[in-house]
């Protein structure tokens, strides 16, 4: 059912009850190896949230590495936002704005909520798993580095991760903290605002996605940069909120992005402006104001 670095996911049946399961194995030409096997098997027996991926099991022999999920219906976030995934159907803005928070939620009980702290450094759309009503479960932690200090100091590692959602400021200094795992947020909210994938190929070019999306915030065209598939379908002030929490996060120095805590509390507000009760607006901003001398970029909402 999916392929990664580790090696090939299948779908199974646990024989002890009868529910579906995932299983990743370990594949004899994986770029990933028994080290991140471990840290992965390690982890997930050791932290619990409703955010995350459960392990079920893992199976450790002389010539099989294999680790067993619970089974995710709806495929990963990637494949759904490209029509790709298993049952893929268009997302609602309320259920992206969903997603978003879920998935953030995960990201602060790792950050904050496990002792010691631990900074994922793979987050991307493909490691964000959905259910078939869109509930949300982080995925693939063999590439996590747990922080005996606090997560908010820097840790000096090599740099690993995906092209398109690395910090760059982590992968031009080597030293990760917490708000390396913000900034690979901030991507991944992109895509869900947008539909687009966090690197756009141009010709023989590689364009990452907020470059393409930043004229356009700067301008005010909320129409067209939010995912054309909902046809104009969401709430403005939702939309506007949703860009700011994103050019928050993707802030090129990690002292100028928010905590994963404060993401979660603006995505909430995102998520009650979707959801009030109050009529919505579709007006469209002109202009939109850009602090690039302080550390936050202020979208004005629709009246």
């Amino acid at each position: 059912i999916g392929k990664g670095g580790f090696g090939n996911v299948y779908h199974g049946i646990d024989p002890r009850n009868g529910s579906q399961v995932a299983i990743k194995m370990l594949s004899s030409t994986s770029t990933q190896g028994s080290k991140e096997f471990q840290m992965e098997a390690n982890l997930l027996t050791r932290i619990h949230h409703k955010n995350l991926v459960s392990l079920v099991g893992y199976c450790i022999d002389k010539d099989h590495l294999a680790l067993v999920y619970e089974y995710m219906e709806g495929g990963s976030l990637k494949n759904q936002l490209s029509g790709r995934g298993r049952n893929s159907k268009i997302i609602s803005w309320g259920n992206r704005m969903r997603i978003a928070l879920e998935a953030a939620q995960g990201l602060e009980y790792m950050h904050r909520g496990c002792n010691p702290a631990i900074v994922h450094r793979d987050v991307k759309s493909d490691n964000i798993l959905l259910s078939r009503d869109f509930e949300v479960k982080i995925a693939d932690f063999g590439l996590s580095k747990i922080f005996e200090k606090d997560p908010k100091s820097c840790m000096s590692t090599i740099v690993m991760g995906t092209f398109g959602y690395i910090d760059p400021e982590y992968y031009g200094t080597q030293m990760l903290n917490e708000k390396s795992d913000v900034y690979s947020f901030g991507v991944v909210l992109l895509e869900l605002i947008t539909g687009q994938p966090a690197i756009i190929h141009q010709m023989d070019e590689r364009i990452p996605l907020a470059r393409l999306v930043e004229p356009k915030f700067e301008t005010g065209e909320i129409d067209k940069i939010v995912d054309p598939k909902l046809k104009n379908d969401f709430d403005t002030n939702s939309a506007w909120k949703a860009l700011e929490v994103a050019f928050q996060c993707i802030l090129p120095t990690s002292i100028q992005r928010p905590l994963m805590f404060d993401v979660v509390k603006q995505l909430k507000e995102c998520l009650e402006f979707e959801t009030s009760q109050g009529s919505r607006s579709r007006d469209i901003f002109q202009s939109i104001d850009i602090d690039r001398d302080s550390d936050s970029i202020t979208a004005p909402y629709a009246r």
